[in-house]
Parts: C-alpha cells; sequence; structure tokens
C-alpha cells in the first residue's frame, strides 16, 4: 500500500510536469498594444540608431520614414523563417554591387517580422533574418564593419489582413547610414 501511494504521487506529479509542457504558445491579441502584453518586452525601447544619443556617428539617411528607405529590394522570408530563400539570394547580391559603388556607406540590415507571435520571439526572428543576411553579405566579401542589426520585429507590421500583405512584413530592409 506504502508503495502503490508514493508510484500514485510520481504518476500523478509526472502528468503534472507533462501537461505543463505541452501547453500552447500563447497568441497575441490584435488589439491588444505591447504594453498591454503583462511581462513582455515593449519594443519600442529597443535601442535604435533613432533613439541614440545626438552626438552618434550613425545617423540614419530620412527619405520615407524617420528609419530610412531600403536602398536595395528588401529580402521576403516565409513564416516563422529565418534562412535566406534562394529565390531571394539575388537582392543580397544587389546589396553587395550598391555597397562596392558606394565604397563610403555602411547599410542597416532591419529584420521584420508579421504580427503574429510575441513581441519578444518576433524580435528574435527579426534578428535571426538580419543575421543571416548579414552572414550572407560578409560571404561574399563585405567587411562586417560596414554593417549594423537592427531587429524591429512587429513593431511596424500590419495587423490583421491577409496572408499576402503579412508576406511584406517578413523581410530585411537595406538601410543606407550616413555619417
Amino acid at each position: 500500500m506504502k508503495h502503490l501511494k508514493k508510484l500514485l504521487s510520481v504518476a500523478l506529479a509526472g502528468s503534472v510536469l507533462l501537461l505543463a509542457a505541452c501547453s500552447k504558445k500563447p497568441v497575441r491579441d490584435p488589439n491588444a498594444g505591447a504594453n498591454q502584453m503583462g511581462n513582455t518586452i515593449d519594443p519600442n525601447s529597443v535601442a535604435i540608431p533613432q533613439d541614440q544619443a545626438p552626438n552618434t556617428d550613425l545617423v540614419p539617411r530620412t527619405t520615407e520614414t524617420p528609419f530610412g528607405k531600403s536602398v536595395v529590394e528588401p529580402v521576403y522570408f516565409e513564416f516563422d523563417r529565418s534562412a535566406v530563400p534562394e529565390k531571394e539570394r539575388a537582392k543580397i547580391e544587389g546589396a553587395v554591387k550598391w555597397l562596392k559603388d558606394n565604397a563610403d556607406k555602411r547599410l542597416v540590415l532591419e529584420g521584420h517580422c508579421d504580427w503574429r507571435g510575441t513581441a519578444e520571439y518576433n524580435l528574435g526572428l527579426g534578428d535571426r533574418r538580419a543575421n543571416a543576411v548579414r552572414r550572407y553579405l560578409e560571404h561574399l566579401g563585405i567587411d562586417p564593419k560596414r554593417l549594423e542589426i537592427l531587429s524591429k520585429g512587429s513593431t511596424e507590421a500590419k495587423q490583421g489582413g491577409t496572408d499576402a500583405e503579412w508576406a511584406k512584413d517578413r523581410r530585411v530592409d537595406f538601410i543606407e547610414l550616413t555619417k
């Protein structure tokens, strides 16, 4: 009887742990802002060149937005993926040409995600996407000192909409920096 009680309590504890480990990933409410998410990172508080001290030597070129405009066509990614798709690699080669034609320029590689997923997850995914593009550029001979990484996650993503609209948010932009 004593062993049966021990066995039942171990089985019960194991079941509780198994059920806790299998819980679903929380889905962000499209109507909730990042600050209403509870214990999450505020994506607007991450350091970006615009937020740095005014005497910084990294000042983004302003065109259509405060963060600049992509000087090369953005590289687009599949849902929840950070590997550079083969069909997008020509755009990275276009960035190599732009960097060679503009030897005194530097780029910020801005990683973006669609709105699905948590703020933390999307910041990490945007970072992985930007770093994948950076590694590809370095593999093609670009000096890493000419490249900066910035993940915007889903801070600028369109909420709601269609798969085609969300696909436009899954990208890395090439933003020119001036000194």
